[in-house]
């Protein structure tokens, strides 16, 4: 079997984990954009701390959860967004304004939509949170 996206099946693997009352859950391959998402949430405390195992394969990631996650998912494909129209995004994804965040990846790195806007810069969206 040929894993297609490593975000999608290590995000479903959480919000799966999340519903079922889980405390911790394992997640594998290992990637930098699955760490740098993972950073994200636990900046904005949606999980709580994640371990890095080394198998010298793939990785593995140990996340702690907290039990605040209701949903996260990946966009596919990664569209372009540009600064102004991120804002027709989170209407579309987010249940309501305050509650939740898009992740993008940028040219300053992976962040949130906030940041993003702060930073005042587009880029291409990964997923979102809430």
């Amino acid at each position: 079997m040929v894993l297609i996206s490593v975000l999608n099946n290590c995000l479903k693997k959480i919000t799966q984990a999340e519903k079922s009352g889980k405390r911790q859950v394992l997640l594998r391959p290992s990637s930098k954009v699955i760490v740098k998402f993972l950073q994200v949430m636990q900046k904005h405390k949606y999980i709580g701390e994640f371990e890095i195992i080394d198998d010298r394969r793939a990785g593995k990631i140990v996340v702690t959860l907290l039990g605040r996650l209701n949903k996260c998912g990946v966009i596919s494909p990664r569209f372009d967004v540009k600064l102004p129209e991120i804002e027709k995004w989170i209407v579309n994804l987010l249940p309501s304004r305050n509650f939740g965040f898009v992740v993008l990846t940028t040219s300053l790195g992976i962040m949130d939509h906030e940041e993003a806007r702060r930073k005042h810069t587009g880029g291409k969206i990964l997923g979102f949170f809430y």
